[in-house]
């Protein structure tokens, strides 16, 4: 499986709602994760950019992004993003493999 983290910003309606009635989120995110076949490593709620950062894996890229796509429909973020992950053994092979593989590729000059 490969993994994911998944970044959000709350719209304010939803924010609101926290400071209204403060609950913890974990378990409706791991149920969401858990729907599309994926597991919850990690759930943050941060500050700065984002309110929120998760890391997760999934199946595939399509689990992922179905995932993605069904926390953003229910319009509850005003940002949510989702990266791909790669580990240190994974980063090595397309080194490996970028260093490997000759391509006529050119950069642009001015």
């Amino acid at each position: 499986m490969s993994h994911f983290m998944i970044r959000w910003q709350f719209t304010d309606t939803s924010a609101k709602a926290l400071v209204g009635k403060p609950h913890d989120r974990t378990g409706a995110a791991t149920a969401l994760v858990e729907g599309f076949g994926g597991k919850l490593h990690s759930y943050y709620l941060t500050f700065g950019e984002y309110d929120g950062v998760a890391i997760c894996e999934f199946p595939d890229n399509t689990a992922a992004a179905a995932c993605s796509m069904a926390a953003a429909a229910t319009g509850a973020f005003s940002r949510f993003e989702t990266t791909t992950l790669l580990t240190a053994k994974e980063a090595e092979a397309a080194m490996k493999r970028a260093h490997d593989t000759k391509t006529a590729y050119k950069p642009p000059h001015a």
